[in-house]
């Protein structure tokens, strides 16, 4: 049969036959998906209209099974509903129903896809028709394809005169060319003892999918300025630019950081489905479980999913947690980030770490335990919390975080942003310096301003960045030790109130 199509850039009308598939009877997918995605570095713009020449931060394991008939002996079986970016090197095939008889001789992954360049480079040399638009005429040319480039063709008719076409044109071709296909292939080479219908698996890794976790968290007031309540809702987010959709598929998700073995350069490399009409209400519903695999976690959906090519899906991962118990805490770190750090020798220099921050930094916490309404494992994602706005009832967004995977009877902590009303100074009021001695001392007084119309708590954190050995020798209020290098300073203000913490460390070596 004959292939038209529309020359570059204009549109295309594309008529193209494929090469015999085997995909008879029913097919089911299953699909284990892993991601290295870190939580909110996937924007939304970019999901949206595709990441483009940026690698999707994750893979699968997909698995197809399909009704294939086979003849007895060297069979060649066809598999074109596979991942654009599949690894090869993964790929599996067993026959389910006959694996003692059935060898696997050769395998090949076949992705010489057919385009409009492909296809004109095919016929460079040959004979092919155009059809042109102008005004309201066709014109018709035959002749041999001499180039083909954005620019337009370039054809040479019987009589030797060259006709140079630009691009909206209308290309007829005799055939598809040998060797290119519509979609990506795999094919195998059998030898089967057995004839008649068999039951395949076919098993690969693809790259351009992943998925990761969303908490939606609405915030409410506690009895005081420092407690709160949380309800905590979970879902999972799917991206999937592999290059194939996966009807009905059984889902898996593995979180956990997997190992893979590392690649130079940039890489790009089975249950039977249940009669959907015999479902129950309750099995349409089925969200994820959850278990201990290896040592990591495995989240089973309950139900088949659609996972269509360049989309992105949101399945709930647990519902939601209510009145979990939260603790609010404002914390004071004076120092600048970038002053703080381990030193192969005593730091000297007076005027070293003397900028001030005066942002007062705004936390929530929570114990993720049964007691506190929680207690399963939390994948890695991003956590976003709300607050309810009782003039007229809406939720509005108060701060967002990311979490790390995340087990069970661990603390969840969440940074919200700044305190508006809570604000801190912090200054260095004397140094001195004893090169003899070796020894240092400094003394510090931070000051805090509460603007607030309710007494509040900040957290004070020092670090006491300028030696390893050091002592505190005087302080206007007691601290608590965090580590080797870090001390808490828990101050209580009043409201509209002002406190100054003032200490001594004296470093020696």
């Amino acid at each position: 049969m004959k292939t038209i199509f529309k020359h570059p850039l204009i549109g295309l009308a594309l008529l193209l036959v494929a090469g015999p598939v085997f995909a008879q009877g029913r097919d089911t997918n299953a699909l284990t998906i892993y991601s290295s995605a870190t939580p909110g570095a996937i924007q939304p713009e970019l999901y949206r209209s595709g990441l483009g020449h940026q690698p999707v931060p994750g893979y699968a394991v997909v698995r197809h099974e399909r009704d294939i008939p086979l003849d007895k002996g060297k069979v060649s079986v066809r598999f074109a509903d596979v991942a654009a970016q599949i690894d090869p090197t993964t790929v599996s095939f067993e026959l389910l129903t006959d694996p003692a008889g059935t060898r696997v001789v050769e395998q090949n992954f076949q992705f010489d896809l057919v385009s409009h360049e492909k296809l004109l480079q095919k016929y460079l040399d040959r004979e092919i028709t155009v059809e042109q638009v102008r005004g309201d005429k066709v014109e018709t040319f035959t002749g041999m394809l001499l180039s083909s480039s954005a620019q337009g063709l370039i054809l040479k008719s019987k009589d030797g005169s060259v006709h140079s076409l630009p691009y909206n044109t209308g290309v007829k071709l005799p055939q598809l060319p040998g060797g290119l296909i519509t979609r990506p292939t795999l094919v195998w080479d059998l030898f089967t003892d057995k004839a008649g219908p068999h039951r395949s698996r076919v098993s690969y890794q693809t790259t351009g999918i992943t998925w990761w976790s969303d908490y939606n968290v609405a915030y409410a007031e506690g009895k005081n300025a420092n407690s709160c309540k949380l309800d905590v809702g979970a879902w999972v987010s799917i991206l999937n630019q592999s290059g194939a959709g996966y009807p009905e598929a059984k889902l898996k998700l593995v979180a956990g950081d997997v190992h893979r073995a590392p690649v130079g350069g940039r890489h790009y490399p089975a249950a039977r489905m249940m009669d959907y009409a015999a479902k129950s209400a309750a099995e349409a519903a089925a969200g994820f479980a959850e278990k201990s695999f290896f040592e990591y976690h495995l989240y089973t959906l309950g139900r088949p999913t659609t996972l269509p090519n360049n989309s992105t899906k949101q399945i709930e991962l647990f519902p939601p947690a209510h009145g979990v118990p939260c603790e609010k805490t404002l914390v004071y770190y004076g120092l600048a980030p970038q002053y703080w750090g381990h030193f192969a020798a005593p730091m000297t220099d007076r005027n070293y770490g003397l900028e001030s921050n005066k942002k007062v930094d705004v936390y929530l916490s929570f114990k993720n335990d049964e007691a506190h309404h929680m207690g399963m494992p939390l994948p890695a994602g991003r956590i976003r919390v709300s607050k309810l706005d009782s003039a007229d009832g809406t939720l509005e967004f108060i701060g967002e975080d990311t979490l790390d995977h995340t087990s069970k009877k661990e603390k969840v902590l969440i940074k919200m942003g700044s305190a508006f009303d809570v604000v801190g100074e912090r200054k260095q009021v004397d140094y001195k310096l004893d090169t003899s001695n070796k020894t240092l001392s400094e003394t510090i007084e931070v000051t805090l301003r509460n603007h607030k119309t309710e007494p509040v708590t900040v957290l004070v954190k020092e670090n006491l960045y300028r030696w390893l050995n050091w002592k505190i020798t005087a302080r206007t209020h007691d601290y608590e030790k965090q580590d080797s290098r870090t001390i808490h300073f828990p101050i209580h203000l009043a409201k509209d109130g002002q406190a100054t913490v003032r200490y001594t460390v004296q470093y020696s070596w």
